[in-house]
């Protein structure tokens, strides 16, 4: 059989991994010179998979990324194929060490600030793009929004500043706790729709007796007509107007009066500091820790060095991964709410395994084992900056630098609340192939290996495998940056081309549905 220096076929990310990640297929019998060892593989490996570097006994502890991601559940010899049928979770007892991997940022200074062309509104904030939203408070009034909608298909023919007309609708807004952990969150992130700078101005229709009552969420969430705090935000019922016909047609009069107001914004040079980046990962694959991820967080890097915010995200998708960002947080109370937030998902999570088996069976097949691989390999999108701040879904991002916000890991809603909180674009790595969008705000798709770009290249933005084929990270890091500045400034995505984005509106449900 052919011999091969290691690194040749496969990438070692520090010395004292326990396992090797194929870059390409390895045959059984292939024979990998690492250092002064001769390894020879035992099981065909396919990319992005593992391969044992030496002998791990059964119970031992098994590291990449120079971390633990799981235990051997019997022994591995030296070329062994390591995953599900070898390596598990087991027990992982952890001490914490607050904010001990702080470190200043280095900040441009303010001549050399950077910028882009975004749109300021009356308040202050800077959107990316320009929507009109028809926001529904409960899936009861869901198909009339759509309906309003569909009346302005073709807003562009005649306000060519606005980007669309936006719908957004979703499965909640009643047969839960009034007030409850639920309703509050559903009020927070339909706020946070309203008040998004890519927002121009919206409407909002109810049915009119259901639990989230618009009229009281106006009142609690400090909902106003964008730019105008004094003024209260259109507001139409079902019920009141008297049924679908008549509230469409009176619903289509409102938007229609927004048209023209909307269609006078236009951009205007901004700083990188008015962007808000959310980071999220989906399809990952065993690349996604090596490529993609770290490269965005070379971008993410870059940008809070511009007085910009990077926000990471995906609670469920930190466990045993958690203890980098605490020894990140900028101090102790800071480091508490992450804490807080994890040990909440671990109560919430209890008697299902739903934290243990978190990695899906596309990401299994990618070549990621444990829940503590794919959170290894996820947090590198957040990059080395001190974390500011742990925000609550959907809660509104109020401090720049790197921060947190505790979501799901399902993609739609996590980035349904990272919108919410003011984000206003998107980077999403992906190994597998994800084609999401997520109007108002755009998706930049960044692959983890040239294999899924080439074959779905008509959905992802940027090929971020090349970093296997040899070029440095931080060369595909400043390419993410770039054009997360080109998509701010109004250069198309891919699932914007697409025309993706509405559906995958999905607010977080966390409680009973009664």
């Amino acid at each position: 059989m052919a011999t091969y220096a290691l690194t040749e076929k496969a990438i070692v990310l520090r010395p004292e991994d326990d396992v090797a990640i194929a870059k390409a297929e390895l045959g059984a019998g292939t024979i990998l010179e690492d250092g002064g060892s001769r390894v020879e593989v035992r099981q065909d490996i396919r990319p992005g998979h593992k391969i044992a570097r030496w002998r791990v006994a059964s119970g031992d502890a098994v590291r990449r990324y120079g971390q633990i991601i799981g235990f051997a559940t019997q022994e591995i010899a030296p070329g062994d194929h390591v995953h599900t049928h070898n390596l598990g979770i087991g027990e992982l007892q952890r001490e914490y060490e607050y904010c001990t991997d702080v470190r200043p940022v280095d900040l441009y200074p303010p001549g050399e600030m950077r910028h882009f062309e975004g749109y300021r509104r009356e308040d202050g904030r800077v959107g990316t793009r320009n929507y009109v939203a028809v926001i529904s408070g409960v899936n009861c009034s869901a198909s009339v929004s759509q309906f309003v909608k569909e009346r302005f298909r073709d807003v562009q023919k005649d306000h060519a500043n606005i980007d669309g007309v936006l719908a957004i609708t979703h499965k909640s807004g009643c047969g839960t706790k009034l007030f409850g952990e639920d309703h509050l969150a559903l009020q927070r992130v339909l706020a946070g729709y309203a008040k998004h700078p890519n927002v121009a101005a919206y409407i909002l229709v109810g049915l009119g007796c259901e639990v989230n009552q618009a009229a009281v969420m106006v009142e609690r969430q400090r909902m106003a007509v964008p730019g105008h705090p004094e003024r209260k935000p259109t507001l139409i019922n079902i019920q009141e107007a008297g049924g679908i016909r008549k509230t469409v047609e009176r619903a289509a009069r409102e938007v229609a009066k927004l048209l023209p107001v909307a269609n006078e914004a236009g951009r205007t040079k901004q700083p990188f500091s008015e962007l808000v980046l959310a980071t999220n990962c989906g399809g990952s694959d065993g690349n996604s820790g090596i490529t993609a991820n770290p490269a965005l967080g070379w971008a993410v890097d870059e940008l809070v060095r511009y007085g910009g915010t990077g926000v990471l995200a995906e609670t469920p998708e930190i466990y045993g991964a958690e203890h980098l960002l605490i020894r990140r947080a900028i101090n102790e109370g800071v480091a508490k709410k992450l804490i807080d937030r994890y040990k909440w998902w671990e109560w919430y999570c209890r008697g299902i395994d739903a934290m243990d088996n978190n990695p899906a069976p596309g990401n299994k097949a990618g070549g990621i084992t444990t829940v503590f691989e794919k959170s290894l390999g996820g947090v590198t999108k957040g990059g080395t900056t001190p974390m500011m701040d742990v925000f609550l879904y959907g809660e509104p991002i109020t401090t720049r630098g790197f921060v947190f916000m505790d979501t799901p890991g399902h993609d739609p809603v996590s980035i349904t609340g990272l919108v919410a909180g003011g984000c206003n674009i998107i980077c999403f790595t992906t190994g597998r192939g994800s084609v999401f969008g997520c109007k108002p705000v755009p998706s930049i798709k960044l692959a983890t290996n040239s294999l899924v770009y080439r074959h779905m290249e008509e959905d992802m933005d940027l090929n971020c495998g090349v970093i296997l084929e040899g070029t440095p990270l931080e060369v595909v890091g400043r390419q993410i940056f770039e054009e997360v500045i080109a998509v701010a400034s109004g250069k198309r995505t891919k699932s914007e081309l697409a025309g993706v984005g509405e559906e995958e509106f999905a607010p977080w449900i966390i409680g009973p549905v009664m």
